[in-house]
């Protein structure tokens, strides 16, 4: 991760920021993040939930409520990520939905792990949730991806060497008797032999 002011799990970096900030809008929320080069938290299983509640509760001393990136999409009636990912796991807790959803941000409630739906339209927020992959972690499965497959194609070119060596290609070329003469030499001797009948 980054900084020891990271925490890590699994193949992300996570970071809370504690500070409370005014704010005007969700963006606002995000922008302290990608500030960070991250996003603010998508959540992915209940392992990845459990550990952020954990960690919010023993280490960072987070809020009763936390914002989470995510936002509800009008056009096809759904909750996203700011970061793209899936949604693939969800923890709404039991809550009469409006009719209207716009302007309908998730928040994590820190004291159950349950997800609540809420505004988004807050004044301020008591610390900000942050979530990056984890670059040393990728780099270093490209590097690991990157070996393999030289050492593969390494290993197709030598043996594709070695056989041809053994086939005797390259000595039957090598070693076939050569002409001592050369196309002008052949030439030359044609001529000479034309001039040799025509003068008999």
């Amino acid at each position: 991760c980054p900084s020891s002011t990271w925490v890590q799990f699994q193949d992300s970096c996570y970071i809370f920021l504690q500070e409370a900030i005014k704010v005007e809008s969700i963006e606002d929320v995000r922008n302290q993040c990608t500030d960070h080069g991250a996003d603010m938290v998508s959540i992915h299983n209940e392992e990845e939930n459990a550990f952020i509640l954990d960690t919010l509760q023993n280490h960072w001393k987070g809020p009763d409520d936390l914002l989470l990136g995510m936002f509800y999409d009008t056009d096809d009636a759904s909750f996203k990520w700011f970061d793209n990912s899936n949604m693939t796991f969800d923890k709404w807790a039991d809550q009469e939905d409006g009719e209207d959803l716009v302007d309908t941000c998730g928040f994590l409630y820190t004291k159950t792990g349950e997800w609540k739906k809420g505004n988004c339209e807050v004044s301020s927020v008591e610390g900000t949730l942050c979530k990056a992959a984890n670059n040393h972690i990728l780099i270093s499965t490209l590097v690991i991806a990157s070996t393999v497959i030289l050492t593969v194609l390494g290993a197709i070119i030598w043996f594709l060497y070695k056989r041809n060596s053994d086939s005797g290609f390259t000595t039957v070329f090598s070693t076939a008797p050569q002409s001592p003469y050369n196309d002008d030499c052949v030439l030359v001797v044609a001529e000479e032999n034309e001039h040799t009948i025509q003068f008999d």
